[in-house]
């Protein structure tokens, strides 16, 4: 999935650079700068988003109020129109996220469930606006809450010992949360996210039917969660 992200950033690089080289040989004279130029940066990377294989849902949103305020600065629609429908579109989408969260991937979701009822003791953590270092040292992992809400939360589990598959809930508000998982288990991501998401940065992604896994069950409203080892 990143190839084809990858692909569209390229795509529009090199659109970008052609017209700028055809204005440079006064071949064009296509201004940038058009009204609601602004509305691209919203436009051009939840487009791309929704090519991805988790958080399509806040591409979408994305991509509805960036067209809504670019048809809004060309004056097809009023633009204190588009203003006022931003908010309730926003608690709209919000709500439907969290009555569907369950809907898909009934799979994935029972397992999660089955493993937040065996987690009821698992220590949590959050940062509110402030952050938090989380570092399990060798011992036994058995799943943890990590919350940031304007603010960041790093949690450390490389050096833990997995007896079993483990979840970790993430919840992302205006904030970031930064987990380091071991080399040797396998990453299985749930979420629900408006405009924010998960990204999987691994350097090294183990494949094998023996392996434990961490499922990352995570909401990010503005925010994000990395994965990396």
């Amino acid at each position: 999935m990143k190839k084809i992200e990858n692909v569209i950033w390229g795509i529009v690089l090199v659109a970008l650079g052609v017209i700028l080289a055809l204005n440079a040989l006064g071949i064009t004279n296509i201004n940038f700068f058009f009204d609601g130029w602004w509305t691209l940066f919203i436009i051009i990377p939840s487009f791309i988003g929704i090519f991805k294989k988790e958080d399509r849902k806040g591409a979408i949103i994305g991509l509805i109020i960036g067209v809504l305020f670019l048809l809004g600065c060309q004056n097809v629609i009023d633009f204190e129109t588009v203003c006022k429908l931003l908010a309730p579109i926003l608690v709209v989408a919000v709500g439907c996220m969290l009555i569907f969260k369950d809907t898909f991937n009934h799979k994935l979701n029972d397992e999660i469930k089955k493993l937040n009822k065996n987690m009821k003791d698992a220590e949590g953590h959050t940062a509110i606006f402030s952050g938090e270092d989380v570092k399990y040292e060798i011992e036994e992992f058995k799943g943890t809450s990590l919350t940031a809400i304007f603010g960041g939360v790093e949690c450390d589990i490389r050096n833990v010992l997995l007896n079993e598959d483990q979840v970790i809930n993430c919840t992302a508000i205006f904030g970031g949360i930064d987990i380091f998982v071991p080399e040797n288990v396998k990453v299985k991501v749930k979420s629900s996210s408006i405009f924010g998401g998960v990204s999987d940065d691994r350097k090294v992604v183990p494949t094998g039917d023996d392996l434990k896994t961490i499922y990352i069950n995570a909401t990010t409203i503005f925010g994000g969660v990395d994965i990396k080892n």
